[in-house]
């Protein structure tokens, strides 16, 4: 599907989304025990894709009301009668994956092209040397996958460099084996902050786990050895619910745009503190000398245009931002570095590379290298763009045209669905340009 938005004013309020993040976690959380309402879910492509997973394991979802009422496999997931397809949902595959490993039979586990594009090679040898079965058809450590023949608890050893999502899985599955999992990482661990989404959602659910090391009293997965779990626990929401917080990952796009494009105020409501890393796109925006003000009381962020200036930042653990923070780089004066940047290639598309060429279409002077973009600030021009099969490639370019010379014509628009499907009707709500939408 096609896009077509042209340079926008906006002002008005709008509510970011559930976090797609936590809503993952929370359903496979309930999916592990007995069951549970997950309340302001994300009904999106890659939570249904995490809720089919479930049901495939025994569980049931029912999405009614904007909640999803969770019937769980109690710990001991039937082997899947059918191959568990995970469509583009990197974050399904890995963490259920690890619930792969525990039934007595054999999963198989596949996605789109994309998604079998994507390494899961630290993963399985895990589980592997964990007792399970854990192969890759294929034998380059992509899916599909296939994987199952019981876990056993005990200690085991990661890089961490790859992807965090691998030691969620771990976590949430090693609660319920019998003597528990210990993980340690081996190299710096990147995106952080997921894992404290992890150890959170772990705790909602009557769980603990445990840092081992760890040397930021802010993000407590950072700088960690690694991490430990006690096998014989039991997945146990309090109240028999869960309540999802909103997404600062799909926030920082309704930002970006304010800060870019709010003659008035614009103003974000569900911006409650958590664990997520991507809260950071606050201080980015301050740092570039946005007009932005975060009430966490109230969890509203009012932010409207200002005149930017190039910063640097890291995305070591906050891959999701780097198209945010290219975008805002191409509009702000001078140069943007966005730096600990290798891991991002390893997402729905590689999108250092993606925003590099899709910018540059846009008239924007990039430079790519492997673990670096830098974006040199300067006037966008109206273009035509691919969205590289990517939600968030997608919504960034869209923030873009808002402030381009011209209309931006974007293809592959339908991926939004995967994050944030109103995407686009808030963005219009809000005063964007937004053209009709062609298939």
């Amino acid at each position: 599907m096609d896009v077509h938005v042209s340079p926008s004013r906006l002002e008005g309020t709008a509510r970011a989304p559930p976090s797609k993040s936590y809503t993952h976690r929370a359903i496979l959380a309930a999916g592990y025990g007995d069951g549970a309402t997950v309340r302001n879910p994300l009904d999106s492509a890659d939570t249904r894709a995490t809720a089919r997973a479930v049901e495939a394991f025994g569980g049931s979802v029912t999405w009614t009301d904007g909640d999803a009422a969770v019937a769980g496999f109690a710990a001991d997931p039937a082997t899947p009668a059918d191959v568990i397809d995970c469509g583009n949902s990197g974050t399904t595959m890995r963490l259920t994956t690890a619930t792969a490993a525990l039934v007595d039979g054999l999963a198989v586990l596949t996605g789109d092209d994309s998604l079998r594009s994507r390494p899961q090679g630290p993963l399985l040898s895990a589980l592997d040397r964990l007792g399970a079965r854990a192969e890759s058809t294929r034998a380059d450590g992509r899916a599909p996958l296939v994987v199952g023949g019981g876990l056993e608890g005990r200690a085991v050893s990661m890089p961490g460099d790859v992807s965090s999502q691998f030691v969620t899985a771990l976590l949430m599955a090693g609660a319920v084996t019998d003597a528990g999992v210990e993980v340690t990482v081996t190299t710096d661990l990147k995106s952080a902050p997921y894992v404290d989404i992890t150890l959170e959602v772990l705790a909602a659910f009557g769980v603990e786990g445990a840092v081992v090391g760890g040397d930021d009293p802010a993000v407590r997965s950072a700088g960690a050895d690694g991490f430990r779990v006690a096998g014989g626990q039991t997945y146990t929401a309090d109240g028999g619910e869960y309540h999802v917080p909103g997404d600062f990952s799909s926030m920082s796009y309704l930002l970006a745009a304010g800060a870019l494009a709010a003659e008035d105020d614009l103003v974000v409501e569900g911006a409650h503190p958590s664990a997520q890393g991507d809260a950071a796109i606050v201080d980015v925006l301050d740092r570039m000398g946005a007009d932005v003000e975060w009430d966490r009381h109230e969890g509203h962020i009012r932010v409207s245009a200002s005149r930017l200036a190039g910063v640097e930042v890291g995305v070591a653990d906050t891959p999701d931002l780097l198209p945010t923070i290219a975008v805002l780089g191409a509009a702000a004066d001078g140069t943007t570095r966005v730096t600990d940047c290798e891991h991002v290639r390893l997402k729905e598309t590689d999108r250092v590379a993606a925003m590099a060429t899709e910018l540059g279409r846009m008239g924007v002077d990039v430079e790519e290298y492997e673990g670096e973009l830098v974006v040199h600030g300067g006037d966008l021009a109206g273009a035509t763009v691919d969205g590289h099969g990517d939600h968030r490639i997608v919504m960034a370019l869209a923030v873009a045209a808002l402030v381009a010379d011209g209309e931006t014509t974007i293809h592959g628009a339908e991926h939004v669905d995967v994050s944030f499907p109103g995407f686009f009707d808030v963005l219009s709500g809000l005063g964007a340009a937004v053209g009709d939408r062609e298939a």
